[in-house]
């Protein structure tokens, strides 16, 4: 119960923002359509259902001229239908994109919002692929939102409208049990109501385990791309290493468990749709011979029995909305518990950062402070003893020390990536601020647009990328400011490096931290890069993470990190 309960309050905190929000005079407008085209569709049923009675009289009666009119009617009716169906969909398919659209910017910005994105990817947990759960499931969980919706509602409807039509034509069934008379009214609505309870009993016991099944499908489904696109990304790496068996057996693994489970599911279904096949059967002869014997008694003609037989099916369709309906639910209730899933941790992200014991604040003044900065890893354990330092504008601070001591870290604590930590850190206002990562990330598109990252493209004249091309060596790539390229693949890791530093002149920012920025390059490389970028930006403040001694005469202080059981110590570079 408290399963179904939690399932529902999940569901519309998914679906409630959306009706209330700027969007949401639109979006009432049209669902108020698209229910009143449901009316009139089943309008439109409750007229086909007496059409049914006048039409198999007049061919029972041998009359022609009724007959001919009635087919006239159901010209008429039918094209009122068609018309109102087609216009049904093309407005609920008008609803289902603006409300897709707008979830998906709204679950986007909070992924994107305070870097939940990259806490999400660094805890891990069971928010696999949420370029999925973005792209794919907000669609599949809209469409299937709509239709089971107005699926349920439209069956309601048509369960009042023709309840009391099947009432009053079964009449009441009269029988001895027991040497007692019995006599049962509106009988067929009895039947039609037995009928439908038996069959979503057996649905839902024989359906039941399709939702867990189709969760894991799309789970194994999105882990199977995210491996191919990662191929894609590494085919240079995977080459050199020669690792195309090693990779090949990665594909399989993962296609298996997508085989694996789909023929889980196959054979789920498979006695699912024996259950509901022989049901949907079995319901097209079951009114005529409940109603039977009323019509061999005299007591209906067979208009009767037709508009009698139309009605039960209309009453059991709907009763039987669920048994129809199961697979589709199945799969929607997993879509919803991916999303659900989803929002929850970055729920739980957004409470990791409100609750830290980090201060980041920016306050007046050209100074960046550390006060008592400890870092910690993400299970609690600690992971640099509190770090404490000054740095002005003009100055430049070097980070060096054992792999894993939290060089990179340390940047991320001050970029507000990493949320486990204690302390204080003050940043100043006003004044640019650029990381520059060891492997830079270039995004798609053509040579400008990677340069002028993250400034939109046209930031920049052609002449100023030309020539921050030119300062950082890439001379060559100063004509190809239009080509569209894979350029994490085409440019080897030391060109893309010097790419980002290229950027770096275009953005002239006052606070840099460079992570590592220039490993991929020679020490005469990285030399003279340093060296243009204290004559570029005399008066930024510099913070290098690095294990080359060669960094050491661009800088004029050095902190050297220790772990968590040592101290780091701050002190001047000695210089030669």
């Amino acid at each position: 119960m408290n399963v179904t309960k939690n399932f529902l309050r999940d569901t519309w905190r998914l679906t409630k923002p959306y009706w209330f929000s700027e969007d949401r005079l639109r979006g009432r407008l049209l669902l108020a359509v698209i229910l009143s085209m449901s009316l009139g569709l089943v309008y439109l049923n409750v007229l086909f259902n007496k059409w049914n009675n006048a039409f198999y009289d007049s061919l029972q009666n041998h009359d022609w001229k009724a007959f001919t009119h009635q087919l006239l009617v159901f010209g008429v009716l039918a094209c009122i239908y068609i018309a109102v169906a087609v216009y049904q969909l093309y407005l609920q398919q008008m609803l289902q994109i603006r409300w897709r659209r707008w979830l998906t910017d709204t679950l986007m910005n909070r992924w994107l919002a305070n870097r939940t994105y990259y806490v999400m990817q660094m805890r891990g947990g069971e928010t696999d692929n949420p370029d999925q759960r973005i792209a794919d499931d907000i669609d599949s969980f809209v469409s299937q939102t709509l239709t089971l919706t107005l699926g349920f509602l439209e069956s309601t409807i048509t369960l009042i409208s023709f309840v009391g039509i099947l009432w009053n034509l079964s009449g009441a069934l009269s029988f001895t049990l027991a040497g007692v008379g019995v006599t049962v009214p509106g009988y067929m609505v009895w039947t039609a109501l037995v009928y439908a309870l038996v069959g979503s009993y057996l649905t839902m016991r024989v359906g039941r385990p399709l939702i867990r099944l189709n969760f894991d499908q799309q789970r194994y489904e999105a882990d199977f791309r995210f491996s191919l696109v990662r191929f894609r990304e590494s085919v240079e790496g995977v080459a050199l290493y020669g690792g195309e068996q090693d990779e090949s057996s990665i594909f399989k693994g993962r296609f298996d468990k997508v085989v694996s489970n789909w023929w889980a599911i196959m054979k789920r279904q498979k006695r699912l749709s024996w259950l509901t096949n022989g049901y949907a059967q079995a319901a097209v002869i079951f009114p005529i011979l409940a109603a039977a014997p009323r019509y061999f008694s005299g007591a209906m003609e067979l208009g009767g029995l037709m508009q009698t037989a139309s009605a039960f099916g209309q009453v059991q369709g709907s009763l039987s909305w669920f048994v129809n309906a199961y697979s589709e639910l199945a799969s929607w209730r997993a879509t919803v518990d991916r999303l659900t899933s989803f929002s929850h941790a970055m729920d739980e992200v957004r409470e990791a950062q409100n609750g830290s014991g980090l201060t980041r604040d920016t306050a007046d003044g050209d100074v960046l402070t550390l006060r008592e900065l400890a870092l910690a890893l993400p299970d609690g354990g600690p992971m640099v003893e509190p770090v404490g330092l000054t740095l002005r504008k003009g100055e430049s601070l070097l980070i060096s020390g054992p792999s894993g001591t939290g060089k990179s870290t340390l940047l991320r604590a001050i970029a507000g990536l990493w949320p486990y930590a204690t302390g204080a850190i003050h940043l100043p206002a006003g004044g640019r601020t650029l990381f520059l990562p060891q492997k830079p990330y270039l995004p798609m598109g053509d040579l400008r647009a990677v340069l002028s990252y993250p400034t939109p493209e046209g930031g920049f004249d052609d002449d100023a990328l030309r020539a921050a091309l030119a300062d950082c060596g890439l001379e060559r790539l100063a004509g190809l400011l239009d080509d569209e390229r894979y350029w994490a693949q085409t440019l080897s890791p030391g060109e893309q490096q010097r790419l980002a530093f290229a950027r770096m002149l275009l953005q002239k920012p006052d606070w840099l931290f460079l992570d590592e920025a220039t490993s991929a390059l020679d020490e005469d490389g990285e030399a003279r890069l340093y060296a243009l970028l204290r004559e570029r930006l005399p008066d930024a403040a510099v913070v290098s993470v690095g294990h080359r001694s060669s960094l050491l005469p661009f800088h004029g202080q050095r902190i050297t990190l220790r772990t968590a059981k040592l101290q780091p110590t701050i002190r001047p570079v000695e210089r030669a």
